[in-house]
């Protein structure tokens, strides 16, 4: 899967979200992010896994354990890729439809 789509998988799951949020106070162990959640150490392991494949946050060894950072560099880049994406739109879709009148259209 290309980098950017793990960016976004990655941000479409609340937990995942969670755990960002909590990073981004500061560097955690997985026991430490693992206590904020009410799943199993398994699963928080998945999680994050996935948030390292994307590159969102990035893990050293101290000792015995894993510490967890958040990686702010995808972040800004996922971020400026939604800005050109947004920048480049030329005309924002009409919530009404088409805008033409006739059997489909606006009643007037």
């Amino acid at each position: 899967m290309e980098g950017r789509s793990l960016v976004f998988k990655a941000l479409g799951d609340s937990t995942r979200r969670a755990i960002l949020d909590r990073l981004r106070e500061g560097d955690l162990n997985a026991g430490e992010i693992a206590s904020a959640f009410e799943i199993g150490k398994a699963s928080i392991s998945h999680h994050l896994n996935l948030l390292k494949q994307a590159g969102l946050v990035k893990s050293r060894r101290q000792g015995q354990q894993q510490i967890y950072t958040l990686h702010t560099t995808v972040f800004q880049e996922a971020l400026q890729w939604l800005m050109v994406f947004f920048e480049n739109q030329t005309t924002p879709p009409n919530p009404r439809g088409s805008g033409k009148s006739g059997k489909n259209g606006p009643r007037g």
